[in-house]
């Protein structure tokens, strides 16, 4: 059997409950709660807290070793990305500048199209879902402007718009005026 575990004694159970009412985390005003169930006495406190006796043990530990700002729960940071900095730096300029229509055959970077050329050009390997993690931490969004044929000239484009049509007249009527004035 184990051995029962000492609960440090500079909080009170009344100080505990000052601090779970005081708590912007629900998880550790949880677990402070608890502490102050045992601390007042109660038996059974696994159970008023939600938790296995186990895990209330491990929390009794982190408790006195940490005190109350123990029992948050950690923000771990993640995996280190497998870019370096200047990696990076190049990948948001060959963002920024776009696609090459014959040497990448799309004419606009799609997360299915990065990999492939992030795996060409760093050797590195990403799944498309991660690319799009890498990409907000390069400071782009998931919004897009929306694609145009590069071939489609404002005189083509001028057709479907009205106000458009209207503007590329007035454009050509200046253009002539200016060329004949100079």
């Amino acid at each position: 059997m184990t051995r029962a575990v000492k609960l440090r004694d500079d909080y009170s159970a009344s100080d505990l409950r000052w601090l779970v009412a005081r708590s912007r985390h629900a998880t550790a005003a949880r677990r402070r709660l608890a502490l102050a169930a045992i601390r007042a006495g109660a038996s059974r406190t696994a159970r008023v807290g939600g938790m296995d006796r186990q895990t209330l043990r491990d929390w009794v530990h982190r408790f006195n070793a940490e005190g109350p700002d123990g029992l948050r729960d950690y923000q771990h940071a993640g995996p280190a990305c497998r870019l370096n900095a200047a990696q990076q730096a190049e990948l948001k300029a060959l963002v920024e500048a776009g696609p090459d229509r014959e040497r990448d055959g799309v004419p606009r970077w799609r997360r299915v199209d990065l990999p492939r050329v992030i795996e060409e050009r760093f050797g590195v390997v990403y799944h498309e879902r991660h690319v799009s993690a890498l990409l907000k931490r390069l400071g782009f969004s998931y919004v897009s402007a929306r694609p145009r044929h590069p071939e489609a000239g404002i005189e083509n484009r001028a057709g479907s718009r009205p106000g458009l049509r209207l503007a590329v007249r007035r454009a050509r009527n200046l253009g002539s005026f200016w060329s004949l004035r100079c």
